[in-house]
């Protein structure tokens, strides 16, 4: 039986991160993982680019049943702190559009960064390590934690929890976080897909089809109460994605219709006057895709000069372009799921520590909590903020 200060299961971007600032603290720390390689999501993360944090993190880019909770974490590890560390151990970064921050040299040069760091602070990982069992020994030392493995069972007087959620199932993910939660009677607040492509509707299945690959600027609403999201969307074989559908998603629940301006800023009633001798899909496809106006008016049974079209049948088909209506048949579920909604309630952990309020010594981190960001490196930073609160209060 291995002992140890703390035990860390899960060798992400939360546990590893953890793992290093403990062991940077002098205590004995142990990364258990069922991986054959550790940050496994990291290395892919971003299309290999790895999107590792925003210039801009703000609380309100998160989610969660507590949206308070996430406020003293980031307060306390900002951007610029985690830029500093990267850059100073040689790792090159770069801003792009909407605040996002990538590793020039890629998500593999990341990942690797994270082992070496939690390595060479005195860490032990161990991959391919399944996790069998977790308890809480009776009788023994406050908060002694033992975790049963296949080589044999290891112990803590600390158990972070860094297992991540659901999403990325080849990858190995598990539900292992939220049963660890339920044994020591924390609720876990119900899951599913997050930042995740949506599916078309039968009636727009064909109409999508047709449009795969056609990407254009939106601006999308779930419901008349939300915060329209804005950025690029892509038609798919399937349905709709790109960055502006998965932000859409985070808020998108079974039978809600999106509202979906596809010229944002352009003020489509002005085309008659602009374009009257124009053939109506040529002149639309002056603010539009080429393929999707041609298919709208397709759509719409629409062809001829601008000018010879019925005016008002004209201008309530440019006005429903602003509110284009898709009401998706479901999502492409956690195998094309960037995040997991849901998670271990955050009523019932510290804010400020992570730590389970009604089990000492037990941490939760990371995607295994009810947190969720949009796009754009927002979830990576939470997974080194987290990460940094719970080795801070061990």
């Amino acid at each position: 039986m291995s002992r140890h200060d703390v035990i860390i299961l899960g060798a992400g971007a939360s546990g590893l991160w953890c793992a290093a600032r403990c062991a940077a603290k002098g205590l004995s720390a142990l990364v258990l993982d069922h991986a054959k390689k550790p940050a496994q999501k990291v290395r892919i993360s971003g299309g290999g680019r790895c999107n590792l944090t925003n210039a801009h993190v703000a609380p309100s880019d998160y989610l969660g049943q507590n949206p308070h909770f996430v406020k003293s974490a980031l307060a306390r590890f900002t951007p610029a702190d985690l830029l500093d560390i990267v850059q100073a151990a040689g790792l090159d970064t770069a801003e792009e559009d909407h605040g996002r921050i990538f590793c020039r040299q890629g998500a593999q040069a990341v990942a690797e960064f994270l082992v070496d760091k939690a390595r060479a602070a005195g860490a032990e990982i161990l991959a391919q390590t399944p996790i069998l069992d977790v308890r809480q020994d009776d009788g023994a030392p406050s908060g002694r934690f033992t975790v049963a493995t296949p080589s044999g069972p290891h112990t803590a007087h600390h158990l972070v929890v860094a297992t991540g959620g659901l999403s990325w199932p080849r990858l190995g993910a598990s539900d292992l976080g939220y049963r660890i939660a339920r044994r020591f009677d924390i609720p876990v607040v119900a899951t599913r897909p997050g930042l995740v492509p949506l599916l078309a509707p039968p009636e727009l299945a064909p109409f999508c089809h047709g449009l795969s690959g056609t990407a254009l600027p939106v601006g999308i609403s779930v419901s008349p109460a939300s915060r329209e999201v804005h950025g690029d969307m892509l038609f798919t074989h399937k349905g709709l994605s790109g960055p502006a559908v998965l932000d859409a998603s985070l808020h998108w629940r079974p039978g809600d219709a999106l509202s979906i301006d596809l010229a944002p800023g352009c003020d489509l009633a002005r085309l008659p006057g602009d374009s009257p001798r124009q053939d109506i899909k040529n002149a639309l496809a002056r603010v539009l895709p080429s393929r999707l106006a041609t298919a709208l008016c397709q759509r719409e049974g629409l062809s001829g000069p601008v000018a010879a079209l019925p005016r008002k049948r004209l201008l309530a088909f440019l006005d429903a372009l602003h509110a284009f209506t898709f009401t998706p048949a479901g999502t492409e579920g956690y195998a094309k799921a960037e995040v997991t909604l849901g998670g271990v309630d955050t009523t019932h952990v510290s804010s400020k520590t992570m730590q389970a309020l009604a089990v000492p010594g037990l941490f939760f981190i990371g995607e295994t909590l009810d947190v969720t960001g949009r796009l754009g490196g927002l979830n990576l930073h939470w997974a080194f903020a987290s990460a940094q609160a719970a080795a801070d209060a061990l």
